[in-house]
């Protein structure tokens, strides 16, 4: 199946895309396919013929759709501006009808609708407002992290590094639009990044960058709030202590709800977690090395057998295979790839 790799830094053109062998885990070489600046974080369409990608163009840093050939080949859509900066993430909304964007440096949430073809209309964009100030001087202000939606499709939710917490959103679907519900405090000075649902969408995991831990919350799908019931370390506090650079960059679900898994930079490993799926309880398992350097997104193959790490700083993307009855994690011999600075993994099964 195709995979495809947004990238961003030295030596690195655009996206790149190589076909995964799922039977044997194996990655084709990577080849350029589409040329573009900085395409960091990559979404794929729910219809799974467009891709989008937040990116670096001649009318300033925004958003860009394609349409995916019988090959695998992408071709550009439009691309357009989110006025506020460059993105840090990016997601499709279930419906198609649209998508969001993070902005990190401009700590702002952005709206673009997609009419029936996938073209990108105007940005609306809602800025993020304060900071916790625990961790100076990065949570002074906000820092919009990772957009995404509830299993509903009723609410958009987005971690922000700069608040310690998740801005929950109400979504207008006729509009489209979105606008501010609640908020839901994690960990002080943890410094929300990432966060994936559980498979029944009753709990969401949340994985704070700085403090590299995960915090649990109970989903109230009807009200659209989120209550918070544990944080559990991704790393030791005696191995944190030993490289000042570690943080937490990428945090899977498994789709057995069983296992969890969560990238940690610096440290450049994987922790692997056993997970309670009627409690969400967490209990790490195994940190297993990245065959890498600074992992800063990893991801799962749809039949959920292999985990992609992605070392941006090494340049390569390295194939793990998963246990079906622990979700450990084994490194496939010569499973390793070249990838130019790549910092999303992206599956295309269509």
């Amino acid at each position: 199946m195709p995979v495809y790799f947004g990238t961003g830094g030295p030596g690195a053109k655009g996206i790149y895309r190589a076909t995964f062998d799922s039977g044997k885990g194996k990655l084709s070489p990577a080849e350029l396919v589409a040329e573009v600046g900085a395409p960091g974080f990559l979404a794929l369409h729910p219809a799974g013929d467009k891709l989008y990608a937040v990116a670096n163009f001649a009318g300033g840093p925004g958003a860009i759709g394609y349409t995916i050939g019988a090959k695998g080949e992408l071709t550009v859509i439009n691309a357009a501006p989110t006025g506020d900066g460059g993105g840090a993430h990016i997601g499709v909304h279930p419906s198609g009808k649209f998508l969001l964007t993070a902005q990190y440096g401009g700590g702002s949430t952005a709206l673009f609708p997609l009419d029936a073809a996938g073209r990108l209309g105007s940005a609306q964009v809602i800025k993020h407002e304060g900071g916790s100030g625990v961790v100076k001087p990065v949570q002074e202000k906000p820092h919009a992290h990772w957009a995404g939606f509830s299993p509903d499709g009723r609410f958009a939710l987005v971690p922000d590094l700069g608040l310690d917490g998740i801005v929950i959103y109400r979504i207008d679907l006729a509009k489209p639009a979105i606008e501010r519900h609640g908020f839901a405090a994690s960990v002080p000075g943890g410094g929300p990044r990432h966060m994936k649902f559980s498979p029944d969408g009753k709990f969401i995991y949340l994985l704070n960058e700085l403090s590299l831990s995960v915090s649990t919350f109970a989903w109230d799908a009807a009200a659209g709030t989120a209550r918070r019931l544990a944080d559990v370390p991704a790393l030791s506090a005696e191995v944190k202590a030993k490289e000042a650079s570690n943080s937490a960059a990428e945090i899977l679900v498994h789709a057995s709800g069983r296992f969890v898994y969560s990238s940690n930079r610096g440290h450049d490993t994987v922790t692997v977690y056993q997970a309670d799926p009627a409690t969400s309880e967490l209990r790490v398992i195994q940190v297993q090395p990245v065959r890498g350097a600074f992992p800063r997104n990893i991801n799962l193959s749809p039949d959920g057998g292999w985990l992609l790490a992605a070392g941006a700083d090494s340049n390569t993307v390295a194939v793990h295979k998963v246990n079906p009855m622990t979700g450990e994690l084994t490194y496939q011999t010569k499973g390793v790839i070249n990838v130019p600075a790549p910092i999303c993994i992206l599956f295309a099964p269509r």
